[in-house]
């Protein structure tokens, strides 16, 4: 019967920790399984992340692409469909598309564009405004600021 006292692990699944440098009748004495002179070899040693024995690593073997422009505009976009769910009259800047939920805080410039239609008249004052939505604001009976 198996009980707490009598446990023991299975045949062959358990071995000896390996005891390094404790003398030449071990096997594992000198050296202490790190080889002859090198830098593995000695205490402290820690490589740097990315190391690859010497070989070129792979950071530098990779070319590099392009480039990244600091001053590029980032424009959210604006549906005219979204634009219809303001009051007729209205002036939808900023602060107004912001409170709507249609652009985030982070969004520096905004720019409308013609997808949908738009039925109410609305002053409309952003960054940027395709011609195709200048065009269905005003026939709408709104005007666009620039």
């Amino acid at each position: 019967m198996l009980t707490l006292n009598n446990l023991s692990p299975a045949k062959g699944s358990r071995r000896n920790k390996k005891r390094v440098a404790r003398g030449p009748g071990s096997g594992r004495g000198k050296t202490a399984t790190r080889g002859h002179k090198g830098a593995r070899s000695r205490s402290g040693y820690s490589r740097n992340p990315g190391f690859e024995g010497g070989q070129m690593p792979l950071h530098r073997r990779l070319p590099k692409r392009g480039f990244t422009n600091l001053f590029k505009k980032e424009y959210a976009i604006v549906s005219l469909s979204d634009l219809e769910s303001f009051e007729s009259g209205a002036t939808v800047d900023r602060t107004a598309l912001l409170e709507a939920g249609f652009i985030r805080e982070t969004d520096r410039f905004v720019k409308v564009l013609a997808n949908g239609e738009i039925n109410t008249a609305i002053t409309l004052d952003v960054d940027k405004v395709s011609k195709g939505a200048r065009t269905k604001i005003e026939a709408a009976g709104g005007s666009v600021k620039e």
